[in-house]
């Protein structure tokens, strides 16, 4: 995988007042990496007798011993003064009772447990190696390869941050509104910033669409590629100062005609801008890959690239990404709802006769749904991913049009959980069919589990 040139003399269009932004980024750091801790399996050979017993229970231990159970218990139980054959005797002695509970377990079984054990511990798969599997057998090209590396390098910084954020002043407010008119946070720009410079450092990236850019930015350094990436940076960011949960949301679309346009001609602004729109507002189901990070008690890395869903959580220590979900799977009926109750009065009729149903004891063990709501799309999401259930932001009176994105928060939800073999409808129409014209759109939007959703456009019909 070729490095992607430096572009120092980058020139890119930065909101709507033509700002030029000539970020750099150094590809040599790495935040949220860790330290790998070498040690010496055999530094302290005679340890405490209790110390040793927990060496030898505990899985993760490093410490090696001998295959000779003999030459454990002479480790265990240090004899001295006395001749080796009454060690040696003691020794078989307390081999032969452990060999009788051996003797049970044959030696086929015996092989797929040892298997099981070495496969658990050591072949862990990260991020990476996944990604370039997938290459090897076509299902992504390597464009896509580096295009998705760069988003879980963002994501990697990000969850840096978040984690030091009030140490570093990081909490509050910026001063500042996006397009929708939002209080942008602090952490709210500076993530959408790691996002582009990620993105851009590619080199594969044709158009970037952010919640927190007002119009689609045309990538000039684009070598080979030509991808779309929508995405959302912080969702969830009212949660950021009181250290809840919160994520990342993106999607990326095929390569199109390129958007290059030279800000510094005004002329073809608008143009070029109406270009890009029209390229980058396309149907979910023209993904080619979509994913959220969520940052919480774990950071997870979850991905679709049309061939199911597969989750990888960050391990500290090495500042990987580790394959811990394969092929999820999302149960097909659950018995937890997400919606914001506190706009229950603003909800039309049916949608209330449908948060009745749900609130009725029923089966299978005579209890109504629980409620859960965390107020971050991504948060949701992946709990509902494992356990199953449904998730809505509807339309109420006073939002016409619900609440969330179409382009970079819904489409790529409804694409993963899809593939996971659940459903997302905005009530009336499949999330993924529905056509964006305006980069910003919003839309309501029901999704979880099929059995669930499924009951509630019964009750919306």
């Amino acid at each position: 995988m070729s490095k992607p040139e430096d572009s120092s003399n980058t020139k890119w269009a930065h909101k709507s007042n033509k700002v030029i932004v000539s970020p750099r980024m150094n590809h040599n750091h790495t935040i949220g990496g860790g330290r790998k801790i070498s040690e010496n399996p055999v530094a302290h050979r005679h340890l405490p007798i209790t110390t040793m017993f927990e060496a030898i229970s505990t899985s993760s231990s490093q410490i090696t011993f001998s295959t000779s159970r003999s030459s454990i218990i002479s480790h265990l139980f240090p004899i001295k003064n006395r001749s080796r054959h009454i060690r040696q005797s003691f020794g078989r002695r307390f081999a032969s009772g452990i060999r009788c509970k051996a003797v049970e377990i044959t030696a086929a079984e015996s092989g797929i447990k040892e298997e099981k054990r070495k496969k658990g511990r050591y072949a862990l798969e990260n991020l990476t190696t996944w990604l370039l599997k997938q290459e090897q057998a076509g299902n992504i090209d390597a464009e896509l390869t580096v295009v998705l590396s760069g988003i879980s390098m963002a994501c990697k910084q990000i969850a840096s941050l978040l984690q030091r954020s009030s140490i570093i002043n990081l909490t509050g407010v910026q001063g500042t509104t996006n397009i929708q008119g939002e209080d942008q946070k602090k952490l709210d720009v500076i993530s959408n910033e790691l996002f582009c410079n990620c993105l851009r450092s590619s080199g594969r990236t044709a158009i970037i669409v952010s919640e927190e850019e007002d119009v689609p930015v045309a990538v000039e350094e684009t070598y080979s590629g030509n991808y779309i990436v929508v995405f959302d940076p912080i969702d969830g960011s009212a949660n950021i100062d009181t250290a809840l949960t919160t994520g990342s949301v993106f999607g990326i679309y095929g390569p199109d005609e390129q958007c290059l346009f030279n800000i510094d001609d005004d002329s073809t602004l608008d143009e070029a801008r109406q270009r890009c729109i029209i390229n980058a507002c396309q149907p979910g189901r023209n993904l080619l890959a979509a994913g959220y990070c969520l940052y919480s008690s774990s950071v997870v890395f979850t991905i679709s690239i049309g061939k199911g869903v597969f989750a990888f959580t960050l391990d500290p220590t090495f500042g990987e990404f580790v394959l811990t979900h394969e092929d999820i799977k999302i149960p097909k009926t659950g018995k937890i709802y997400s919606f914001n109750e506190g706009n229950y009065d603003l909800w039309d009729g049916k949608l209330q006769s449908y948060l009745g149903y749900l609130r009725q004891p029923g089966p299978p063990n005579g209890k109504p749904y629980s409620g859960r709501y965390i107020g971050c799309l991504v948060g949701e999401i992946h709990r509902m991913l494992l356990y199953g259930g449904i998730y809505g932001n509807p339309k109420n009176k006073n939002s016409k049009n619900g609440n969330l994105r179409l382009l970079y928060e819904c489409a790529p939800m409804s694409y993963l959980v899809e593939q996971a073999g659940g459903k997302a409808t905005d009530g009336h129409r499949r999330i993924l069919d529905i056509n964006p014209e305006q980069i910003h759109q919003r839309t309501p939007i029901f999704i979880g589990s099929p059995d669930e959703v499924d009951i509630l456009q019964q009750y919306l019909a």
